[in-house]
């Protein structure tokens, strides 16, 4: 990817350069790294370890209060069994053929992002965004999704980043508008039954935090603003300059599509919740799966591979307040995952090979 030149960076660079030479040359010892990069490094690796420290907690307390449980191993293999052979056959397979809309209508959000930065065909679009998914299935917070895509544009690397950001940011915002919602439905009915005042003032930081979810998106310059205040965070200044030369049209159709996209998903854990025979009201159980998806969005994961764990969880503690058994929640859970990340992650390798030959035909040209 190419950077920007910043002469205040190749001045210290050279300065640094001097330094070491005139120390080497003298016989003394070169300075030791500024205090400032050893507590960036030190930062990063407390996060790195934080994360591994709570994807193995979430998924020790999935096993605990799931796969500790007696003869659940028999029990699992017999409600596969009987699901896929019986009537649930049908929501199972209605719920595969509903992934090509699902990444269809994430294709659909990239080919709308992505035509402000240079041409592009639906058919690119599609293809960068199974590369992406690929590439991201097993990178930190899925940071290969952005390579995937930015490697199918030709110019303006830079601001694909922002696009990029810009797109997830959306399908943030779907989730955490339907997530609030959901989970204030259970907080009322379940934890603050009984105490009007808390009810009343949780609904009202809902409404808030509702509502200032929608600040980034369509006042970026003071998300622009707030980056120049933080020094560590002024380095993602420049991808994230694009956003602001996004027309409000623009920013609407993506944030509908992103509406869509997260239809899909809920549509598909809802088929699979009753292919599994997990019943019960319409209502709750849709705010159920949306403080799911919330929940899950909390934890920044490692790789694709660790959501696995926050999800199931979140899934049957929700489930669980709605009288339902944790077993089949979990098989629902797990088959959404298996469907909509790992099946089409596996597709997507296909296209890495032929997509780095198509970059080299292109580059000797």
């Amino acid at each position: 990817m190419a950077q920007s030149y910043d002469p205040s960076k190749a001045a210290a660079a050279e300065a640094s350069v001097s330094a070491e030479a005139s120390a080497s040359g003298s016989g003394q010892i070169p300075a030791p790294p500024e205090p400032e990069n050893r507590r960036a490094r030190q930062w990063r690796r407390l996060v790195f370890w934080g994360k591994i420290g709570v994807t193995l907690l979430t998924l020790g307390l999935l096993y605990n209060s799931i796969f500790a449980a007696p003869d659940t191993a028999a029990a699992w293999r017999q409600l596969l069994s009987t699901t896929l052979s019986g009537a649930g056959r049908g929501p199972v397979l209605l719920a595969l053929a509903l992934v090509p809309a699902n990444w269809g209508l994430e294709a659909w959000k990239w080919y709308r992002l992505a035509r402000h930065l240079e041409p592009v065909t639906f058919g690119r679009s599609f293809r960068a965004v199974l590369v992406g998914l690929t590439l991201g299935f097993a990178t930190p917070n899925r940071v290969g999704d952005y390579a995937g895509r930015i490697i199918e544009l030709k110019s303006r690397r830079v601001s694909a980043l922002g696009a990029v950001f810009l797109g997830r940011y959306c399908q943030l915002v779907a989730t955490v508008l339907a997530g609030v919602a959901g989970l204030l439905y259970f907080l009322l009915k379940f934890y603050l039954k009984g105490y009007p005042a808390a009810g009343v003032g949780v609904a009202v930081s809902a409404l808030l935090l509702s509502g200032l979810v929608l600040v980034p998106l369509y006042r970026s310059q003071l998300l622009l603003a707030a980056l120049d205040v933080w020094r560590p965070l002024r380095r993602f200044r420049p991808a994230l300059a694009i956003m602001p030369t996004y027309p409000a049209a623009a920013l609407h159709a993506v944030l509908a599509i992103s509406g869509l996209r997260y239809a899909v998903f809920c549509g598909q854990f809802m088929l699979l919740l009753a292919a599994y025979g997990v019943g019960g009201p319409l209502g709750p159980g849709l705010a159920a799966v949306a403080g799911t998806f919330f929940l899950k969005s909390l934890v920044p994961s490692l790789n694709a591979l660790a959501d696995v764990g926050v999800r199931e969880l979140s899934a049957t503690h929700l489930f669980g307040l709605l009288g339902q058994p944790a077993l089949p929640v979990l098989s629902a859970s797990l088959s959404l995952w298996v469907i909509n990340i790992a099946l089409p992650s596996a597709a997507g390798l296909l296209l890495v090979p032929g997509l780095r030959v198509l970059r080299e035909k292109r580059s000797s040209k």
